[in-house]
């Protein structure tokens, strides 16, 4: 099963995608990840985005694809994969579909993290990590069991994420909305998209993603 995976920035998509990963054995094709390793590997379309990046510039849909089909290739005889942060517009959407049906493939599921904005900013925000060992915390829902004491490593040091704040993280979640909402149309089309909730707890949206992939 090929399945693409749509949330906002802290909708736990990567979370899901690496249970899945696990218990389904699909290959989790995050497009970030993939044109870092790429370029780490010096292959011929990692020295292109390698160049385009360090200009600051976006790596074309182009040389993306292109990523995505040498991931695709290399897995034949898989399960499956799971993409985490792509399309993330009905042009690349159109061109991994013509992608997928060259290979005799295709997009079977499309499952839609649904999230209150105002939750998502408030879970977002709340979040700070031990910066010694790692340990995630939240001012609402984890906080460390002695006050300002790591409860894993004993460390008293934590930093918060410099892109963690109310304003950056709205405007992060404007602009997923306004790219999505016409992916989701396009999917809709085809018969694909299953939504699940977003802000309910971990193993809740595991349930409702297996029900969304095992269901007609």
């Amino acid at each position: 099963m090929n399945l693409v995976l749509l949330g906002p920035p802290g909708a736990g998509k990567g979370t899901q995608a690496k249970r899945l990963q696990d218990q389904r054995g699909l290959v989790q094709l995050s497009t970030g990840d993939m044109l870092r390793a790429a370029v780490a590997a010096g292959t011929e379309l990692g020295r292109k985005a390698g160049d385009i990046m360090e200009r600051g510039e976006l790596v074309p849909d182009d040389l993306v694809i292109g990523l995505i089909a040498e991931r695709v290739d290399a897995d034949k005889g898989g399960k499956g994969f799971i993409l985490d942060g792509f399309p993330r517009t009905i042009g690349q959407a159109e061109a991994l579909d013509r992608l997928l049906e060259e290979r005799g493939k295709k997009v079977d599921r499309v499952v839609v993290l649904d999230v209150d904005d105002d939750k998502l900013v408030q879970r977002i925000t709340g979040r700070f990590t031990c910066a010694t060992c790692g340990e995630g915390y939240h001012d609402l829902y984890k906080r460390p069991k002695v006050e300002g004491v790591c409860d894993v490593c004993g460390g008293t040091k934590f930093t918060r994420r410099k892109d963690d704040t109310e304003e950056v993280v709205r405007a992060r979640l404007k602009a997923y909305h306004a790219q999505t909402k016409p992916l989701i149309s396009y999917y809709e089309g085809q018969g694909k998209v299953r939504s699940v909730d977003g802000m309910a707890d971990i193993e809740t949206v595991q349930k409702e993603i297996d029900q969304a992939l095992d269901g007609a």
